[in-house]
């Protein structure tokens, strides 16, 4: 049960909720929130933000309500979420938002000066849109790798020029979480309160699935940006290929969202299949130089991860059934 610092009230009055779900994220919040709190925006927008705190053991609640006492403009909020898991975490915000529509930042991206106007002026233009995502920038504390950019998406960073477009969901090609907006109402008709991947890896997309087979379309807008704040630890080896193996083992749970069982096996084997052809060029282009390039031993993780995802999905359903 998630505990929110004021009661639920009409929301007819409010366009966006800006929503940030943190865990231990005291020391990266305030960033965040000195972002918003300087937003420009017409004053006839009525907006407000809420922090969902997930289970943290550190100082967030603190910092939010040292926040709250001298907030202006909007509303500041606070909610308490206890089950730990992104996916709970933004659940809880939109089933406590009082906006149309709800954006997500993370506690480690800030945003524009102008990306609640552009967000609710997106929305107003493309009724058709359930979600939509914006351009997401790196903000790197160290240099890269060399080739960067060929692995740069599992980082959320997302620009796909400088006119709306639409995603194209078959392919997964989506908008990232960060920087994420959806309409309130789309979200509680289309997305399942228990979500397939409850943590950071695939949760994402598997929200933009949903509304998908609902209906709804997923676009992008050049005019909201975004940074994310990348810190030195995230680009060493070890962490690169834990999020990259993550992001792999997750491909077949998102391909089959929505579909139904009989075409589950044809869905794997096409998932293995493309995925060994990819191995075999891969490992040809490189020869012996997987693991002496750090991007393309990144490639070649997220190749055999995705390879083995129905496996991996599998051995999920099974701990799952044998746990209950």
């Amino acid at each position: 049960m998630s505990v929110v610092d004021s009661p639920l009230p009409d929301s007819s009055s409010i366009d966006v909720t800006v929503a940030i779900p943190t865990y231990n994220g005291g020391d990266r919040i305030p960033k965040v929130l000195d972002r918003l709190r300087s937003q420009v925006t017409d004053s006839s927008l009525k907006w407000e933000v809420i922090v969902v705190d997930n289970n943290s053991s550190d100082n967030t609640a603190d910092v939010v309500k040292t926040y709250q006492e001298s907030w202006s403009g909007s509303e500041l909020r606070y909610c308490f979420e206890p089950k730990q898991g992104l996916a709970y975490a933004r659940q809880c915000a939109v089933e406590n938002a009082r906006g149309t529509f709800v954006g997500f930042l993370d506690d480690d991206t800030l945003p524009a000066p102008d990306w609640v106007a552009a967000s609710y002026a997106f929305g107003q233009e493309y009724p058709q849109a359930g979600a939509f995502g914006g351009q997401v920038h790196g903000e790197f504390e160290a240099p890269p790798p060399e080739n960067f950019e060929r692995i740069e998406s599992f980082f959320a960073i997302k620009k796909r020029g400088s006119k709306p477009n639409r995603y194209e969901p078959e392919k997964l090609s989506l908008p990232a979480g960060a920087g994420l907006v959806v309409r309130r109402q789309a979200w509680l008709d289309s997305v399942p309160a228990q979500l397939v991947r409850t943590g950071r890896g695939g949760n994402d997309f598997e929200i933009s699935l949903h509304l998908h087979r609902k209906g709804w379309e997923i676009w992008y807008c050049p005019t909201m940006h975004i940074y994310h704040q990348i810190p030195p630890q995230r680009l060493e080896r070890e962490s690169l290929l834990k999020l990259i193996r993550t992001a792999g083992l997750c491909i077949y749970q998102l391909r089959v969202v929505g579909v139904t069982n009989w075409q589950k096996p044809i869905i794997a084997v096409k998932i293995m299949g493309g995925n060994l052809r990819r191995i075999v060029l891969h490992l040809i282009k490189y020869r012996g130089k997987v693991k002496s390039d750090l991007i393309a031993e990144c490639e070649m993780t997220f190749f055999i991860s995705s390879l083995i995802s129905p496996f991996y999905s599998l051995k999920a359903s099974l701990d799952k059934a044998w746990s209950s």
